[in-house]
């Protein structure tokens, strides 16, 4: 039976398969020692980059020249032992992982950035009558100098060599649909591909065999294993055959493959122009906190 090839899962096993087919702790004192849902709350801010640059943006066009002059101890910005080490604890709730150094400073830029932000809007006096969070400040800095940064629509050569770079974010994927089993050792795998092939299977196997629908080749060997990607796609379509993945044995069916096709720029062109004009703010949200950032001592205690 062919597999319609329809985004993502969970279908029942077929009868006939065999017959065919804003944190609210005080966190201007996290500067000592961050708490565990500032740090969290920072963790899942690092990994939604459009708000995370948006926030940087506020500190664009001008602001040190209507800043005042703040003693020496106010530009030196220290990054404790015990904050890197929050920043490790709390990259995974589960603690199952722990951050790469790229992941780590990349954390430890956003917590330097939302600092600086504070401080400066401390600095032209936004916190008046709201004594509140630090990001609070920050984005009180966001909406008084955002409004200013002007990013204007890209020129035709600047969007073309934008997509040649990034084409792959809008190119159809090569799409697969298939069956398969939890996963349980060779032996019981066997057993049930025996039961499969002759009809005989149990209700209970028809219950948890799985139904994958429209699945993209390329996420496969994330969650499955690059064996059982490459075993799947070496089989006939049709067939129930033994596959072995990261997590175990299945029993399988591949029910059919969809090619991928390249995006042309006239079919996505205003959501690449909306793409470029993100990462293109990102851009300039960066290098202004650099140029901000210029007036300030990072210090990593050793």
């Amino acid at each position: 039976m062919s597999m319609p090839a329809t985004p993502v899962e969970v279908q029942p096993f077929p009868r006939s398969h065999a017959e065919g087919s804003n944190p609210s702790a005080d966190l201007a004192r996290a500067a000592a020692a961050p708490s565990h849902s500032f740090i969290s709350a920072l963790v899942r801010l690092s990994r939604e980059p459009l708000l995370h640059f948006t926030l940087l943006g506020a500190i664009i066009f001008g602001i040190d020249a209507v800043l005042h002059p703040p003693a020496k101890d106010e530009k030196v910005i220290t990054v404790t032992k015990a904050m890197r080490q929050s920043f490790i604890d709390n990259f995974d709730e589960d603690k199952e992982r722990a951050p790469s150094d790229a992941q780590l400073q990349k954390m430890i830029d956003s917590w330097v950035a939302s600092e600086i932000l504070y401080r400066e809007g401390k600095a032209l006096g936004v916190d008046r009558g709201d004594e509140t969070i630090r990001d609070r400040i920050a984005f009180k800095m966001q909406l008084l100098i955002f409004d200013q940064i002007r990013v204007p629509r890209p020129t035709d050569e600047q969007l073309q060599a934008w997509f040649a770079e990034n084409h792959a974010r809008f190119d159809e994927p090569e799409r697969v649909s298939f069956y398969i089993t939890p996963p349980a050792d060779q032996e019981t795998a066997q057993r049930q591909l025996d039961d499969i092939t002759q009809q005989r299977e149990s209700e209970e196997l028809q219950k948890v065999t799985r139904a994958i629908l429209g699945r993209p080749v390329e996420s496969l060997a994330a969650s499955f294993g690059d064996k059982f990607r490459d075993g799947l796609l070496a089989m006939p379509q049709g067939e129930w055959k033994l596959l072995q993945s990261k997590d175990g044995w299945h029993v399988a069916r591949l029910d059919s493959r969809q090619a991928g096709k390249l995006a042309s720029l006239d079919s996505v062109r205003d959501e690449a122009a909306r793409n470029w004009h993100t990462e293109e703010t990102r851009k300039r949200a960066w290098e202004a906190v650099k140029r901000l950032k210029a007036s300030y001592q990072v210090r990593n205690e050793p």
